[in-house]
């Protein structure tokens, strides 16, 4: 047995390790979950993401074992640091029972300045609220009522203080918000990353993990703890008290509301894919563990699939599609690319695992959307380019809006040809960006500022996510005996979306030509949607019957959905 001892990278001599007896043929990521050490790990330990790097920097030789199959390559550099993959080094400690390994887990990006939308379209609801109180002068209580039914009583009179919450629990992300119930007044907001994704990054490898008792413990615990952190800086905030919390709308997709919910979600990743939870409920919210008053609720909107779930529906009640004459498409673009059909109030459904390229992963160069982020490309007629990074700092990273603006502008200027590889080679100067392609660990890359480039790989990860999406818009217009030129206009939603070019999702295939010109983006729908559950009763039952209407189409189960995905992938 070998004693591993985790430090963070940044340690201090004074600052103290995690020591872990590690048992042979384990890997370091595997030691240090079990060790309680979080080593962000994207891809829940695939060898795909390449963000669980370590340093091991003094270990006899025959301590580790690089396992084969990893499809991340560090770079000579890192080898030269003793860097190593977590999820593909193995202790072999056989022979080694009394040697001690330090292992530095590296400074991870900083998480609190990650650019995140918390604003979107709103349905205007007359204020309703489910949440009401009633001040009894007899015995100087107060109650307060989910509808009818009395939730619990307070002393005194408290009838003018009544707050409730809105959870966006969105894969990458978390936005909250605090509502005065008495006014329908937006009191504050915060957002954060949501923890899990530093386990697994996407809604599939997030259900595989949460299969088993451990890693639902896991990603239940992360998404409680970060929720209630976010309930504590709103009242420190505002100077409410969690106690005047009666109500919280959780809205997201519907892994993220079983996971919430400490729900397995394994059902949904087997045929015939079915939710435990299907929404349009209510459970207490001090049995999951949530700060708020003692007999306060969480209600679930609706939900229409596994993959189709109530951020979803929130969006349809903001984007009001039920009620709009023509044909509307409501995209919303992430690592789960759900979207829904209106066709003069006849709604059909459908969702397309996109991957995490949009979130920055898998990307050689990709980061969220923080600080010296490249968030907008542009390519001037001369070849000279124009990048704009958030806080107009130094570039260090692309996040997923300038990814594909990068891969827009050089598709639209050829330097990338329709099957996604790079024209000619650095040598030929017949383009005028061609100089910027260099060589990278042998292969040619595109050079955008010092140490941030576009790789082959990158560009292949861009071709994956944005033909799933637009092959699901093929399906699901097809489905409806639809074309796209017979499209009206096309919302999309969602944070990432907001901060996306139509040109770009034009310019890469992600939507066709004939959308140019319709292109809306309504922002976080999945935040106003939940505002107007929260602030009126009845869009609650409204809703709830109209997405027993909706049609739900498989494209698992869909017949033409493989041929139209290959031929959704080049440029």
């Amino acid at each position: 047995m070998t004693i591993l001892r985790f430090w963070q990278d940044n340690s201090q001599p004074a600052a103290t390790a995690v020591s872990f007896e590690a048992q042979d043929n384990i890997t370091v990521l595997a030691a240090a979950r079990a060790a309680g050490v979080l080593v962000e790990s994207p891809c829940n330990g695939a060898g795909t993401c390449g963000k669980c790097k370590v340093r091991i920097p003094a270990y006899p030789p025959e301590a580790l074992l690089v396992l084969p199959g990893c499809h991340h390559t560090l770079s000579p550099e890192e080898i030269s640091q003793g860097i190593f993959l977590g999820c593909t080094t193995e202790i072999q400690g056989q022979t080694l029972a009394t040697d001690v390994i330090d292992i530095f887990v590296l400074e991870r990006q900083d998480k609190s300045n990650v650019q995140i939308l918390s604003q979107g379209q709103q349905l205007a609801v007359t204020l309703a609220p489910n949440i009401t109180k009633q001040y009894l002068p007899d015995n100087s209580q107060t109650l307060v009522l989910a509808g009818k039914s009395v939730l619990g009583t307070e002393p005194g009179n408290t009838a003018a203080i009544a707050h409730g919450l809105v959870v966006d629990i969105g894969t990458t992300t978390l936005v909250m918000a605090l509502f005065d119930l008495t006014t329908g007044q937006e009191l504050s907001a915060v957002s954060a990353l949501n923890p899990q994704s530093l386990h697994a990054q996407d809604v599939l490898s997030r259900i595989k993990l949460g299969n088993s008792p451990e890693g639902l413990a896991t990603l239940y615990t992360e998404i409680i703890g970060a929720i209630n952190s976010m309930i504590s800086q709103l009242t420190q905030t505002t100077g409410i008290q969690p106690q005047s919390i009666y109500e919280i709308v959780f809205s997201g997709n519907t892994c993220m509301l079983h996971l919430a919910m400490n729900t397995n979600p394994a059902s949904l990743g087997k045929f015939p894919y079915t939710p435990v939870l299907w929404g349009n409920s209510y459970h207490g919210a001090a049995a999951i563990g949530l700060t708020a008053a003692p007999f306060a609720q969480v209600y679930l909107p609706p939900v229409m699939s596994a993959y189709v779930g109530a951020d979803i529906t929130a969006g349809i009640l903001a984007a009001d599609l039920a009620n709009l004459e023509g044909t509307t498409l409501f995209v919303d673009i992430g690592t789960n690319g759900e979207m829904a059909l209106a066709v003069n109030g006849r709604l059909s459904v459908t969702s397309t695992a996109a991957g995490p390229a949009f979130e920055g992963m898998n990307i050689a160069c990709g980061m969220r959307a923080a600080p010296g982020a490249i968030e907008k490309f542009k390519v001037a007629h001369s070849g000279d380019v124009d990048v704009k990074t958030i806080a107009d700092t130094p570039a260090v990273g692309i996040c997923g809006s300038g990814l594909l603006d990068i891969v827009g502008e050089l598709v639209r200027t050829k330097l990338i040809n329709k099957t996604g590889k790079f024209a000619g080679t650095e040598t030929n100067h017949t383009h005028p960006l061609q100089r910027r392609l260099k060589k990278e660990n042998g292969k040619t890359v595109f050079a955008i500022h010092q140490t941030v480039y576009l790789s082959q790989k990158d560009i292949r990860q861009v071709q994956l996510a944005k033909g799933a999406i637009r092959a699901g818009i093929e399906c699901l217009l097809d489905a409806n005996g639809l074309s796209t030129t017979e499209v009206d206009r096309v919302f999309i939603a969602g944070s990432f979306g907001f901060h996306l070019n139509a040109d770009s999702l034009i310019n890469i295939g992600m939507l066709p030509e004939a959308f140019r010109g319709k292109i809306d983006f309504l922002g976080n729908t999945a935040k106003t949607g939940g505002q107007a559950l929260l602030l009126n009763q009845d869009s609650r039952q409204m809703i709830a019957n109209l997405v027993k209407q909706v049609e739900v189409l498989e494209l698992a189960t869909y017949s033409d959905f493989d041929k139209t995905f290959i031929n959704c992938l080049n440029f």
